[in-house]
């Protein structure tokens, strides 16, 4: 009778623990739940469903896919609670439809290796384009996960945060990621300004919040020299002045969303995302941000700097990649030394070119991101126009149309989701083969 029923499942959502039998189906373009337990088993009080009497006092619970018996699967198999990935080499998905996920772990088990996947990703704002809540993002991901087959651990990364409201929302769907954002803190007249004008703005920071002085800052850095092994760097007067009006209200803000984040009292990853800034990071900005966040007692697992050249959205990296190696290069020796912490990889969507390059640097000490929406260059004007149905693939090769429909997701979700939901449910062995596909070749690289 059992194994009648498991026939009818998709394959590689077949799970067994501890008497159960767990596994998924679809039917007419939806999935269900099927549970099935001896009679009096805890599992059977934790889902809403139908149950029905098998042989041998077994009960064979059939429910939907939603957010209540997501949380009661994660409580019965615990590799889908997100949970901290710490220093392992990391990759962040992320999926704006909830559909991606089974293709995502096909991808990961056919690449092998070691990487620390995270499938619920999803920052503040994409979640607002896509009419999508904390809870909806990581309900998608457990049943994805679950359907997929992957049986190790997890992460799930709120990203993009910039208030601490953005904590309690994401914390409480269960994420274990959080990305903090203070791009809305970072001063970039510091770039530009005089010596005199820079000064001025310099003893304008909040020195209460930051815990120290203007004095006391300038005898921490100006002059300090740091080796890094391969080479060493000693910091200047002005450019440290720089990196204090810079940076130094973005990091009171991080540090106020991380003792608001302290006070939930659960393990935690934390990012410190400087990405989204008008300018790359110097290392001198980069050894400024490390020792005031440490100082004031803060502990992150990684952080994305800002990368010379341009990491732009669904393409490859724009730049010269020798001058991004070295640029890579100093970057993970600062993250070694002031940590060890990874170097994270924002709008990482095929940056081909880019991850032997981050792999090799690092040694491993990386976290890759692939999804996101932030600036283009894209020219509207080279995208053709009234193309036929039979050509209309074609743009997925064109750079320009690439990119306009990566940043486009939430109008066009607006308008066409239930249609694109219809056709890649109908069509999912398809999606989930292609996703695997152009997932492999962002994941081989950063195999160990």
């Amino acid at each position: 009778m059992l194994l009648s029923l498991t026939n009818k499942a998709l394959p590689t959502s077949v799970h067994e623990q501890d008497g159960l039998t767990l596994w998924l189906t679809r039917e007419s373009q939806q999935r269900f739940f099927h549970c099935v337990a001896p009679e009096g088993h805890k599992a059977l009080s934790l889902f809403h469903g139908e149950g029905s009497s098998l042989p041998n006092d077994n009960i064979h619970l059939v429910t939907s896919c939603d957010s209540h018996n997501a949380n009661a699967l994660r409580q019965l198999v615990p590799n889908l609670i997100p949970q901290p990935l710490g220093l392992k080499t990391s990759v962040g998905f992320g999926d704006r439809l909830g559909l991606a996920t089974p293709g995502h772990v096909r991808a990961l088990q056919q690449v092998g290796g070691d990487i620390a996947p995270i499938f619920a990703q999803q920052s503040i704002r994409e979640m607002a384009r896509a009419k999508r809540t904390p809870d909806e993002v990581m309900t998608d991901a457990t049943w994805g996960t679950l359907e997929g087959g992957y049986q190790g651990s997890v992460g799930a990364d709120a990203d993009h945060l910039k208030l601490p409201e953005h904590i309690d929302a994401t914390l409480q769907a269960g994420f274990s990621f959080f990305t903090f954002d203070p791009g809305e803190h970072v001063d970039d007249r510091a770039e530009t300004f005089d010596i005199r004008s820079l000064v001025s703005l310099f003893e304008q920071l909040p020195w209460r919040e930051l815990e120290s002085s203007e004095a006391d800052f300038q005898t921490r850095y100006i002059g300090r020299k740091i080796d890094f092994g391969t080479y060493s760097l000693q910091l200047g007067s002005e450019a440290v002045l720089r990196a204090a009006v810079k940076y130094s209200r973005a990091v009171a803000h991080i540090v106020t969303m991380y003792r608001h984040l302290l006070t939930k009292k659960i393990p935690f990853d934390l990012e410190i995302s400087v990405d989204e800034t008008s300018y790359p990071t110097s290392p001198v900005e980069h050894i400024i941000i490390a020792s005031e966040l440490k100082r004031l007692g803060v502990k992150w697992q990684s952080l994305a700097p800002r990368f010379v050249g341009s990491f732009e959205k669904g393409i490859d990296y724009i730049g010269n990649l020798g001058e991004l190696k070295e640029n890579l290069e100093v970057h993970a020796a600062i993250a070694r030394v002031l940590g060890p912490y990874k170097l994270s990889l924002h709008s990482g969507s095929d940056k081909f070119s880019v991850y032997p390059l981050a792999a090799e640097a690092t040694n491993g000490l990386v976290h890759l991101k692939t999804a996101g929406t932030s600036y283009l260059s894209c020219d509207t004007s080279r995208i053709p126009a009234n193309l036929p149905h039979s050509d209309l693939a074609t743009l997925l090769d064109q750079r320009d149309a690439r990119q306009v429909l990566h940043v486009t997701f939430g109008s066009v979700l607006e308008t066409f989701k239930p249609d694109l939901l219809h056709v890649l449910t109908i069509y999912d062995e398809v999606y989930y083969d292609t996703l695997a596909t152009h997932f492999e070749k962002h994941l081989k690289p950063f195999v160990r």
